[in-house]
This record gives C-alpha cells, structure tokens and sequence, in this order.
C-alpha cells in the first residue's frame, strides 16, 4: 500500500509542473485569438460596406478605426486611395492596385476572366476626409515611433485631419520629443484660425523658429490673409516668426554652403596633392595631370563592373587599384617623355598637353564618348538632417575624411620613410642628393608616379560626386594650379589650407555671382595674391622655391 502511494505521490510530482502549465495563461493563443476577433470583426465591416450608402460608410468607418487590428490601417489606406474592390460573385473584398489583384485579406493574387467580375467599394470626398481622419488617428497612436513621426509631419501639411480633442490627446500621449514638436507646430497652425485673439497669438509664439516648410508657409499664408489691422499685436507677431525663420534659413543656407565648400575643398585637395608634389621636386608642369584623375574614376567603373553585387567592396578595392594604374601610367610617362625635357619647361608643358589629348581620345576607343556612371555604396547614399532645413549627404562627408586621410598617409610617408627623405633631399639640393648617391632619376619617376597615383585617388573620389566621362579631368586641372600656386609649391600643409580656402571661397560666391563670375573673381583673387607673395602661403626651400 505504501509503495502505491508512493507511486502516486510520484506521479503527481512529475504531472504537477506540467497541470500548472496549462492552468497558466498562454499569451500567444490569447493573442492570437484576439487577432482573430478582430480580424472576424473587420470582415463583417467589410462585407457590410459593400451594399451600404455612403452615410451608412460614414458609420462604419467610425466603427473601423476603434478595431484593433494590424489591418484596419492598411484597410483604410486601399479604400481611401480608390484601390478597394469586391469580387460580385463570392464577395471577397479584394485590392486592386496597378492592376494586379489580390485578396484582402489572404494577400493571394488572382487572375480575373473579365474586369467587370470586381466592383469598386467607391467613396465620396466626404467619406474620404473621413478616412484621412481615421488614418491620421491610427498612425498617431500608433506604437511604430517612426509611423508616428511620419504621421505627425504629414499633419503639418493637412491639419484639419485630426480633431482637437485627438490632437491635444495625441500631445499629452506622445513620449518622443521629436514628435511631440511636431505635434505642437499642428496645434500651431490649428490655433491661428481660432476666433480667441489670444490663442492665434499663442499659435504664432509656437511657430516661431521652426524650420519646417509647412509652418513657414502657414505664417506667410496668415500674414497676407489677414484681415485685421496689420499693426495689430499678433501680426506684428506673425512677421517677427517670419523674419527670424528667414534669417536661421539664412544662417542654414550660409552652412550648408560651407559644407559644399569642404567637399569641393577636399576634392581639389585630392587633385592637387600631386601636382604639389611632382611640381615641387621636379619642377614640371604636368597638364596630363587632369587624365590621371580620369584613369582613377574609370578604374573604379571597371572595378564595379566586375563586382556588381558588392558594390561597397568594389569601391574600397577600386582605391589602390587606381593609385596603381594611375601611378604606372605616370611612371612611363616620366620615363618615356619628361625625363628628356627637363630644363625646357615650355616643351614639357606642350608635351604632357599632348599626352593628354592622348590618354582622352584612348579612353574614347575603349569606353565610347558617353559619360558612365558609377553607382553608390549604401553607405555612402542618403542624407543626415542636421534640422528640417539643413540636409548633408553622406557622401560629401565620407569624402572629407577620405582626403584627410590619404593627406595624413602622405605625411607619414614622406616624414618617416626612406623614399620620403631621398625626395625632400632632392627637393632641397639635387646636387647634393646625387652626390650622396641618392638616385635622382629615379627619386623623379617615384615621385612623378606617387602624384599621379594620389590623382588616380581623386578620381575614385570624384567618381561619386559626378558622371565619369573622358574630358572629366580637365574641369580640375586649373583649379589644380590655383591650389598649389596659392598653398604653396610643395607644401603639404599649404595644399590643404589652399584647397580648403578655394573650396570655401567658391562656394559662397557662387549663390549672388554664378558659378561662371565665382571662378573668374578666384583667378583674380589669385593672381593679386602672388604679386604679394609669389611662393605661395607655405613657401619650401628648394629647386622650385627658387624658380620663382
């Protein structure tokens, strides 16, 4: 008896966890099953808006928006957009949306006989504000913060939407304080309809500093419909908003210039670390030096062509594989035509002039005459909003830190390696240097190749800010020139300053000069600049210092 009643104590210790399991609550099924009523719930609602008048619509879609289901929203969207079908013989509510149907509810396509076996769910306009209404409360509530936001932004443009009492609601609810902003500015542009004189002022002092579009707009739309004393306290208010949204958009515009500058600054800084360099030690000016860049952005257009499902790693590839093809080509070019030019500097530049129109019409043979275009990494593409004003491209960025970077390797190299000191000795006193058996020759061909290497590097560069095209290189040639001219010949440090000033300048003139009057006032800038200082900023000591 006793070993029974072990046997069973036993057994109720073993089934005890496994009773008290299913005498918990099951979240999922509970879930679950109230999806279900729901979705039962908004199915009966379907099915009765099939044969209903739109008042009877009205009704229902009241009814629609307090469903809590997943689905209600999408439902709302289809019919508010005209897309809302129902099939005549089995009234299955269906979607038919550019002409591809499918049913509602399964998400199933199916293929129709005739067109005329659909009947459309029609609406009228008021109907349809009514389901602008129900949307704009359903996405506002919603528990997706960027559902909310974008809901919020969209009540910017139609604030009408939402009822006050939602709105003040949707306010005290909202727990993001990006939202919740924005969901003030709504209230803003709401209160300055009210007959209160006190709330259309309150409307305005919540205006007031925003950035956004739409608020601007509702001030400027205020102000000219007013038909009160324009002296009057809340006009005068509504202008004041005015006048301080246009001077931070002032302000905004004056940065993202800045930005613009920068970016360009960087590029130029690209292009012309070589010629700084090549021009510096060698003295030769290279007007071959535009292709180089050229060969840098077709390089990473070939690169991407044989990599096109990874177009992030093509581009990181396409950097030494241009600093290479570009670096090679001028290495031959040094080897096989500048060497024998040296001290002739009119025939050096008439000869890499036709080097140029070389290396452009080969590239016209391989390619063709049209530009190409060369995509962009994800992570290079879109946009991070400093304020709803002010938008700045990732790629500007990347390329920003990219010329630093290659700037600072440079550095490295030519500070703490033993090419880098052969080059700076030969910069400084090539008799010298030669004496002390350093190769010379050869210091020239490295040097002329790192140049059009780093060139190479600005084309990779450019490649995503521009089309890649045979003639591209020569858009920055002189800008090239008026960067080393005015940095420096030579100086790394100078190159930088130059094209970061360059960038900077021209970009600010171009908003009130043009882009054409921008470069001529730079050239001008220019050469006032070097009958004052005719070695630059940052004037080296050497053989090029002394040529000027």
């Amino acid at each position: 008896m006793f070993s029974l009643f072990k046997q069973i104590g036993v057994m109720l210790l073993i089934c005890m966890p496994l009773m008290a399991q299913a005498a918990e609550p099951q979240p999922y099924k509970e879930d679950q099953a109230s999806s279900a009523v729901a979705t039962s719930e908004l199915y009966e609602l379907s099915q009765q808006l099939i044969d209903a008048g739109y008042r009877e619509k009205q009704a229902l879609v009241e009814t629609l928006v307090e469903i809590n289901d997943p689905q209600t929203l999408k439902f709302l969207q289809v019919m508010v957009n005209g897309d809302l079908y129902y099939r005549k013989d089995d009234r299955v509510i269906v979607i038919n949306e550019d002409d591809a149907i499918t049913i509602f509810f399964t998400g199933e396509s199916i293929t129709l006989e005739n067109k005329r076996d659909i009947k459309k769910i029609s609406v009228n306009n008021k109907l349809r504000t009514l389901l602008r209404g129900g949307i704009a409360r359903l996405q506002i509530f919603s528990n997706n913060l960027e559902l909310r936001k974008q809901a919020a932004t969209n009540l910017l443009k139609s604030a009408d939407d939402l009822d006050e009492a939602t709105l003040q609601l949707a306010v005290e609810k909202e727990k993001n304080a990006d939202v919740q902003e924005i969901l003030s500015l709504v209230q803003g542009i709401r209160w300055l309809e009210a007959d209160d004189e006190k709330q259309r002022l309150a409307g305005v002092e919540l205006l007031s500093g925003s950035l956004y579009p739409d608020v601007r707009g509702a001030l400027a739309n205020y102000v000219r419909a007013a038909e009160t004393d324009e002296s009057s306290t809340e006009v005068a208010a509504a202008k004041k908003a005015l006048d301080k949204i246009e001077a931070m958009l002032t302000a905004n515009a004056v940065v993202e210039n800045l930005y613009f500058g920068l970016a360009l600054g960087a590029v130029l800084l690209l292009a012309a670390i070589g010629l700084a360099i090549t021009f510096g030690v060698m003295g030769v000016i290279n007007m071959a030096h535009g292709e180089m860049i050229m060969l840098g952005a077709y390089t990473t257009y070939m690169v991407q062509q044989l990599m096109p499902e990874h177009m992030g790693v093509s581009l990181v590839v396409s950097i030494p594989a241009a600093f290479l093809i570009s670096g090679l080509v001028g290495i031959a070019i040094e080897r096989g035509v500048i060497r024998h030019l040296y001290g002739r500097p009119l025939e050096t530049l008439l000869a890499t002039f036709g080097i140029s129109l070389i290396l452009q019409q080969a590239v016209r043979s391989i390619f063709g005459p049209l530009n190409r275009d060369v995509g962009t990494p994800d992570w290079m593409a879109g946009t991070f909003m400093i304020n709803p004003a002010l938008e700045l491209t990732y790629n500007r960025l990347y390329i920003i830190i990219f010329s630093l970077l290659v700037l600072a390797v440079l550095a490295l190299i030519l500070k703490r390696t033993l090419f880098g000191l052969q080059m700076r000795a030969v910069t400084m006193n090539r008799p010298m240097a030669s004496s002390m058996g350093i190769r010379t020759g050869w210091v020239d061909a490295l040097t002329f190749g790192l140049g059009s290497g780093i060139a190479g590097i600005a084309g990779v560069a450019l490649s995503q800010l521009t089309n890649v095209g045979p003639n591209m290189g020569q858009a920055y040639i002189i800008d090239s020139f008026m960067v080393v001219v005015f940095g420096g010949v030579g100086n790394l440090w100078g190159t930088l300053v130059g094209a970061m000033s360059l960038g900077v300048m021209n970009k600010l003139l171009e908003p009130w000069a043009g882009a054409v009057v921008a470069k001529i006032l730079m050239l001008v800038f220019i050469i006032l600049f070097i009958q004052k200082r005719p070695r630059g900023l940052f004037a080296l000591k050497g053989r090029a210092a002394d040529m000027g």
